[in-house]
């Protein structure tokens, strides 16, 4: 028996809210080992895509797939796609007073691991200790309240733990980058490049270059009107820097 190929695909993914048809068409190909960057103008459906992907249920999915390593995702509810390892970081992250990062942290280890397998102390915390200072971060920041009180940056710097604690597969960064100073940019950025490597592929979306200086993609993909347009290397997105998005306007009603 062939075994599925190492790669989140997007087979003409069709999606609306309600009436309203978003996603009219996406194909995309991620294979472990490699992050994309998604693209394009504002309310053409990347952040949808992010959610369709991970199974929020305020979005129908009309037609199409989403297959991880061979496992089509739209037949699972949302926690079983994320113990296969698929992970997003939110755009806009909540805040949950009265539960601790770290309580957080190690209930979200438990859930990812085998019935009867527990999270040992020790392995929490020396993996906790590497995250942190990936990261920049005092130790004292695991006993504060999930993102109460936080800034966005430090949101957004709450999220990479997450994701550097729970080594997924598959990540999804729905804009991260976005109200983040230079600072926190570079931070962030660090995070998600210490796990670069053969095992971890994704979605970076977002609308700027500047993250990607520092995360660099290996490809580059635009969406606009729900379907990907233009597809290229890592100076695509150079071009939409310099030029705008008009010119993949034009190309889209041509």
């Amino acid at each position: 028996m062939t075994q599925a190929p190492h790669q989140l695909e997007i087979r003409n993914l069709h999606a609306s809210v309600g009436e309203l048809p978003i996603l009219r068409g996406i194909n995309l190909v991620v294979p472990r080992g490699e992050l994309h960057a998604v693209m394009g103008p504002n309310g053409n459906g990347k952040s949808t895509l992010a959610k369709v992907i991970v199974g929020d249920p305020e979005y129908t999915v009309t037609e199409g797939e989403v297959l991880v390593d061979g496992v089509n995702l739209l037949e699972l509810e949302p926690d079983e796609r994320a113990r296969l390892g698929v992970f997003l970081a939110f755009q806009y992250p909540v805040e949950i007073p009265g539960v601790t990062i770290a309580n957080f942290l190690r209930l979200a280890m438990q859930a990812r691991k085998a019935e009867g397998e527990e999270v040992g102390f020790i392995e929490f915390y020396e993996k906790l200790k590497a995250a942190l200072k990936t990261l920049e971060w005092d130790e004292s920041i695991v006993e504060r309240y999930l993102n109460a009180g936080f800034s966005g940056g430090e949101k957004k710097r709450n999220e990479i733990l997450q994701m550097l604690m729970l080594d997924p597969t598959y990540i999804i960064m729905d804009e991260t980058d976005s109200g983040l100073d230079v600072d926190a940019l570079k931070i962030v950025a660090r995070g998600v490049n210490s796990m670069r490597g053969p095992g971890l592929g994704g979605l970076i979306i977002t609308h700027y270059q500047r993250l990607l200086d520092y995360i660099v993609p290996d490809k580059v993909h635009i969406i606009v009107d729900g379907v990907v347009v233009q597809s290229g290397g890592p100076e695509l997105a150079q071009k939409l820097d310099v030029e705008g998005y008009d010119w993949v306007k034009e190309l889209v009603r041509v």
